[in-house]
């Protein structure tokens, strides 16, 4: 993916500084790995992400995708498989300086894109604030409706079965695929 120029909220081009460049959204890269976890890092006290490994997040950083000004990430989330048909939204940190500037809803579109390219059937994400995944296109669900989830990493959590976290499922619609007119099957 080659990176994008956002205009997120009131930081376009025009409006920034001379200097500043407006914040880009571009795919995540092992050299982004330290900064992505220093973003998890630093949020985990928010009570709202579960710990992710340096490792871990190192050698999945090509599921990541960011959105940097230049000098640091202002946020980022991981596009995780669970399934061949449901994909995850994983570690989505937006620093506290970048909140209600469209920055999380630019990741989370983006992401959308990447799962339906990717041909999954849905986009799932578990989360204490399912109101903005709502307002995004996603429905709360039953926990039981995403056994992947609760196969992959549920189990292994020390937060199961007193899990606090809503679980949030966007069906993904693909494009249509062309298709031959019967007549011309035919002749």
């Amino acid at each position: 993916m080659s990176p994008t120029t956002l205009a997120v909220g009131d930081l376009t081009s025009s409006s920034l500084p001379t200097g500043v460049r407006p914040p880009v959204l571009r795919a995540a890269t092992a050299a982004d790995a330290p900064a992505i976890h220093a973003l998890i890092v630093a949020h985990l006290e928010e009570g709202h992400l579960l710990p992710r490994a340096l490792e871990e997040v190192t050698a999945h950083a090509h599921r990541f995708v960011v959105i940097s000004d230049g000098a640091r990430l202002l946020a980022c989330a991981e596009l995780a498989p669970l399934s061949r048909a449901v994909g995850e939204v994983r570690s989505l940190v937006v620093t506290p300086g970048a909140r209600g500037l469209g920055v999380g809803t630019d990741i989370i579109d983006e992401l959308v894109r990447r799962a339906t390219a990717a041909g999954f059937d849905r986009l799932c994400a578990f989360t204490h604030a399912p109101s903005y995944f709502v307002r995004l296109g996603f429905s709360i669900v039953p926990h039981v409706w995403l056994p992947e989830k609760i196969v992959t990493d549920c189990h292994s959590c020390a937060h199961f079965r007193r899990c606090g976290q809503y679980p949030v499922v966007r069906p993904l619609r693909r494009a249509p695929q062309p298709c031959v007119p019967l007549a011309s099957l035919h002749g």
